[in-house]
C-alpha cells in the first residue's frame, strides 16, 4: 500500500520530529509512508479565509490523481484501532492502494478540501494540534498493519 500524509504546518519541535520519525521507521516493512509538508499561512491583515484558502491550494495541489483522501476531520467518523485496520484493508482489497491522509492545521480544513476528500476520518471528539494528530495518525496505520498481520502490539 502506498500511504502519503500530506499536513498543513511543519514538525517544529525536535520531540514531533523523533516521535513521527520512529512511526515512519516502523511503518517500513509494511508499507511506502510518505509525509509531504504544506506551509501554513498566517491569517495576517487578510483573515483566516484567505490563509485557509490559501493552505486548501496548497494541499489540494499536493493530492495525486487516483488516490483515496481521507480528511482528518473532528466531524468525520470515528473507528476503533480493529476497525481502522480492517478499513484499510478493505480499501486495498478495493483496488486503492493509494490513499492520502489530510491533516489541517490551527484553522482546520477548507471547504474545498473537504469536499475533494473521498471520506472524514475522525480521531476522537478532542481537538488536538496538528503536530500531534500527524504522530496518532502515523501510530494508528502501524498499529493497524500490525493487527492485520496478527502480530503482536495491539492490545
Amino acid at each position: 500500500m502506498r500511504i502519503t500524509v500530506i499536513a498543513v504546518g511543519r514538525l517544529k519541535e525536535r520531540f514531533w520530529k523523533d516521535a513521527a520519525d520512529e512511526y515512519l521507521k516502523r511503518l517500513r516493512p509494511y508499507a511506502d509512508v510518505r509525509v509531504i509538508e504544506v506551509a501554513d499561512r498566517d491569517p495576517g491583515k487578510r483573515g483566516d479565509d484567505h490563509a485557509l484558502a490559501e493552505e486548501g491550494s496548497a494541499v489540494l495541489d499536493a493530492i495525486r490523481p487516483g488516490t483515496h483522501v481521507v480528511a482528518l476531520d473532528i466531524h468525520g467518523r470515528a473507528l476503533g484501532s480493529v476497525e481502522f485496520s480492517e478499513h484499510l484493508e478493505r480499501l486495498a482489497l478495493d483496488g486503492r492502494s493509494a490513499v492520502t491522509f489530510v491533516i489541517g492545521g490551527s484553522l482546520g480544513l477548507s471547504a474545498d478540501v473537504l469536499s475533494r476528500a473521498d471520506e472524514r476520518l475522525s480521531l476522537g471528539p478532542m481537538t488536538l494540534p496538528h503536530n500531534l494528530a500527524r504522530v496518532v495518525l502515523l501510530e494508528q496505520l502501524y498499529r493497524a498493519f500490525r493487527i492485520a498481520r496478527g502480530e503482536p502490539y495491539h492490545k
